[in-house]
């Protein structure tokens, strides 16, 4: 029997359909065994490391490093005195030594690996020279400052056979692996755009440090801080605030940019480098003599897929990443994952037909019906929500990883190569912010060109 459809009469569907829906389903992740539970490890696979630089992002690191099982700092180096104490206290030994000079450390027999935590124009220096004296890295992200820059680094690894891990410590958080199970298992579908954003809104997040009243030319090593940057004279606001400053950093794509490409990138299972990046933005608000600006958006082309970034200084909206796919969509804001589904189940047209006569509408739609006897049942599928305890710390399990490759040298995910990759994102964001033109990536000749 056939009947007259209305656009009422699908808006009513469609409520009582949106009504059946089933409450989204919660779950609380685990943390991994090595960490929730850590058993004691012999003496003879204690691991013995040493931390070059001691700043923030040092010290957070050392004091990571207190709940992984079975590894010793065994000595810490920063250009700044009063950082010296500072790492003891992360580390709970006012007894570990103490040196400005990171040679001293590579010189020593007991260390079998560094942490390197110092401004970007200093990673490839000091990485090379861990390399070349037989100790694995972990190096803080962005790998490189340069393109060169990270090539080399790969080869001096890899000539010399050492681990090496680089410190976008979500790779190895257990919400961004529940995200690539979501990925891997076909849950959303095909994805063809992936949209990220790391957004601020305070001094704090825009670099802008205090200076620390001992700080002068007695307690820190000017430089040895500049190494191969241009000479100027003692500039503690560039000293402090370095992620500003082209000369030293990598400004928001160096510090958010590289977090969002990395998890991107293990989520969707991908370790390369985008063909195309296009940047937009400006210098609107810390207009505090920095070079780089507190507004950058880039859109990325990969082979298979798009991603549009922001990193926003003057308006707090947290982290996001979000990967839309034809089947569902999964979001990622800080320790919480949130998977809903599309509905993609068969449905009569219910707009344009209504520019049909009458007769010609119900009968398409008697002919829907024969085709799809039970479109009208509704079994919805859940939202799922995954979210990490409290207190879960997903950089002390990048530092397990690390701890844990040392010993069994089996390389980790985020190792140089991924890194490199990364890294090289961020160089693509500045190069076509820079010089207002598309960035194209030559793989072939490892360049950046127009």
């Amino acid at each position: 029997m056939s009947k007259n459809w209305t656009r009422r009469d699908f808006i009513r569907v469609g409520t009582a359909s949106a009504a059946t829906g089933a409450a989204a389903k919660f779950t609380l992740l685990q943390p991994r065994n090595v960490w929730a539970s850590p058993k004691p490890v012999a003496p003879s696979d204690t691991v013995r490391f040493a931390s070059i630089g001691t700043g923030v992002r040092g010290c957070e690191l050392l004091n990571a490093t207190t709940h992984v099982p079975g590894i010793e700092c065994v000595a810490v180096c920063d250009l700044y005195d009063s950082r010296h104490t500072a790492a003891q206290e992360s580390v709970r030994n006012p007894n570990v030594p103490a040196t400005r000079n990171y040679k001293e450390i590579l010189d020593r027999k007991d260390v079998d690996a560094v942490i390197i935590a110092v401004p970007d124009h200093n990673h490839r220096r000091i990485f090379e020279d861990a390399c070349a004296a037989g100790k694995d890295v972990y190096c803080e992200k962005p790998m490189s400052h340069t393109v060169e820059d990270g090539f080399s680094m790969i080869d001096v690894a890899q000539k010399n056979n050492r681990i090496v891990q680089i410190g976008s410590q979500r790779v190895s958080s257990i919400v961004y692996a529940q995200a690539k199970e979501l990925y891997d298992t076909g849950k959303l579908g095909d994805v063809y755009h992936i949209e990220a954003y790391w957004d601020r809104n305070s001094p704090s997040g825009a670099w802008v440090y205090p200076i620390p009243p001992d700080a002068s030319e007695q307690t820190i090593d000017w430089n040895a801080f500049l190494g191969n940057a241009p000479k100027r004279p003692f500039d503690p606001v560039r000293f402090f605030r370095w992620r500003c400053f082209a000369d030293y950093g990598e400004g928001l794509a160096g510090d958010l940019f590289v977090h969002l490409i990395s998890g991107i990138s293990f989520i969707a299972g991908i370790n390369t480098v985008a063909k195309r990046a296009q940047s937009t933005g400006g210098l609107f608000h810390f207009k505090d003599g920095r070079d780089y600006p507190d507004l950058i958006e880039t859109f990325y082309e990969y082979p298979n897929f798009r991603v549009y970034l922001r990193c926003n200084l003057m308006n707090d909206q947290g982290d996001f990443i979000a990967f839309y796919g034809t089947k569902g969509t999964a979001i990622i804001r800080g320790q919480n994952l949130t998977y809903t589904p599309q509905d993609t189940r068969p449905q009569p047209e219910g707009y344009s037909i209504f520019g049909w006569p009458e007769k010609l509408r119900n009968e398409y739609l008697a002919n829907f019906e024969r085709e799809h006897p039970y479109y009208k049942v509704r079994v919805e599928e859940a939202t799922e929500v995954f979210a990490a305890p409290e207190g879960y710390s997903d950089v002390v399990d990048h530092q397990t990883n690390f701890f844990n490759a040392v010993r069994s040298r089996k390389k980790v995910v985020e190792n140089e190569e991924f890194g490199n990759n990364a890294a090289l994102g961020c160089h693509l964001a500045n190069y076509s912010y820079f010089k207002n033109t598309p960035a194209i990536w030559d793989a072939g000749a490892k360049k950046i060109r127009s």
